[in-house]
């Protein structure tokens, strides 16, 4: 069960990492749209038009960095055995369950396997 702890660690730091990248990836689109925008003009339709997509860059680049946080600490513990990380490890779960790609199900319900193991438990209790 120690390997499939490793295993599960491992996929919420990946998938914790990526987030800040989709996070990264929508700023720098959402100030290059912005930047386009404004270059083709400066009317009060045009900066309010930047000024709505300014704003949703933001709102889900923020969104997708705070969802990505609780899976690099879940990660993070989980690696380093730490008693907290087995609960942290089960919400993450259980939010990847409903998230997209399926493939984040997948991973969902294998880190719910393995949360819920007796010998997950001993090993993650201090």
């Amino acid at each position: 069960m120690d390997q499939h702890i490793k295993i599960v660690a491992i996929l919420f730091l990946v998938f914790g990492v990526l987030g800040l990248l989709i996070a990264l990836g929508i700023v720098l689109a959402g100030a290059g749209a912005v930047a386009t925008i404004l270059s083709q003009g400066q009317s009060n339709d045009e900066q309010a038009a930047a000024g709505i997509v300014g704003t949703c860059a933001t709102v889900f680049a923020v969104l997708f960095g705070i969802m990505a946080i609780p899976s690099l600490v879940s990660g993070w513990g989980l690696l380093k055995r730490k008693a907290w990380s087995r609960v942290l490890a089960i919400i993450v779960a259980i939010i990847s369950l409903v998230a997209f790609p399926p493939f984040t199900t997948a991973v969902g319900v294998y880190a719910l396997w393995v949360m819920f193991n007796d010998e997950t438990r001993r090993l993650l209790t201090v």
